[in-house]
């Protein structure tokens, strides 16, 4: 689920500082931990430090981690401020065949009507906002899943794929994306949940102002050179995750910019568990 590359199931390697989204949603969410000031609907953002991007799968963090981005097919993070991964723009590979069957006229078609794969990910079908009614009926959709993060105690969510609007050659628009994610965000904030906006540094300022999202969710930001899109608007808000793959200078210089975000990780591109080979995490 990670858009810069990588086989991350959960569609994330994202670039991540510590501070998001929602209020408690009681079963896994913050036990004890002083909170910082609440986002524009009344939502807590989380406490500043140690974070964990987990959405290859869930392990046990380290001790000094205070919260964790999990994918919403995962529990929250017992005691600790918990953030739920849900693929909000395309579909998630295990559900694929459950839209082809069930809503495949929410899907997007190329001019042979033909499902639009993202091509980094194509076990992934673009889902189709282009109209008012689209949106509203694919909202409704993907609400369900949101339901059941705030139901099991995530405190926040991110919708990945913002950017999908730049593989529906010109299918439909940042407008409507804009859109779209002002229609989840919505029913997000109803539930108590905080909103992460994940990538799309472009969008940043018109994603704070027209969406309402509270925090960013910023993969790769610092070997972009994009993290100052997103502190500028979102300020301490921002998770921040770099790869060690796109990185052309050691992760301690990147820490020691006074641009990157504090709390920036580093991760390997798959997010695997501690067990698997490849396993990386570093913070600053």
């Amino acid at each position: 689920m990670t858009h810069r590359g990588g086989a991350a199931p959960g569609r994330a390697a994202a670039a991540v500082v510590l501070v998001v989204l929602a209020a408690g949603c009681a079963a896994g969410g913050t036990d004890g931990a002083e909170l910082s000031s609440a986002g524009a609907d009344g939502v807590d953002l989380p406490p500043a430090g140690v974070f964990d991007y987990q959405l290859g799968g869930a392990y046990e963090p380290a001790s000094e981690v205070v919260a964790v981005v999990r994918d919403a097919t995962d529990e929250p993070a017992a005691g600790l401020y918990s953030v739920c991964y849900v693929n909000g723009f395309q579909t998630q590979p295990q559900e694929r065949d459950a839209w082809v069957s069930d809503h495949s006229d929410l899907l997007l078609r190329d001019e042979d009507g033909e499902f639009v794969a993202d091509p980094n990910w194509p076990d992934e079908f673009l889902l189709d906002v282009s109209t008012e009614e689209q949106r509203t009926e694919i909202a409704e959709i993907v609400g369900v899943t949101v339901e059941e993060c705030a139901e099991r105690g995530f405190d926040a969510v991110e919708f990945d794929n913002l950017d999908s609007y730049t593989r529906s050659d010109e299918a439909f628009t940042a407008d409507d994306a804009l859109a779209f994610a002002a229609e989840l965000t919505e029913g997000a904030h109803a539930l108590g949940l905080a909103v992460a906006q994940k990538n799309s540094a472009e969008l940043a300022d018109r994603a704070r102002e027209e969406v309402g999202f509270d925090l960013a969710v910023a993969e790769e930001c610092a070997a972009y050179d994009e993290c100052a899109a997103y502190t500028d608007v979102y300020g301490d808000a921002v998770l921040a995750v770099e790869y060690l793959d796109t990185l052309d200078i050691p992760f301690e210089e990147v820490c020691a910019d006074p641009g990157t975000p504090a709390g920036t990780i580093l991760r390997d591109r798959d997010l695997v568990v501690p067990d698997e080979p490849g396993y990386l995490f570093e913070t600053c």
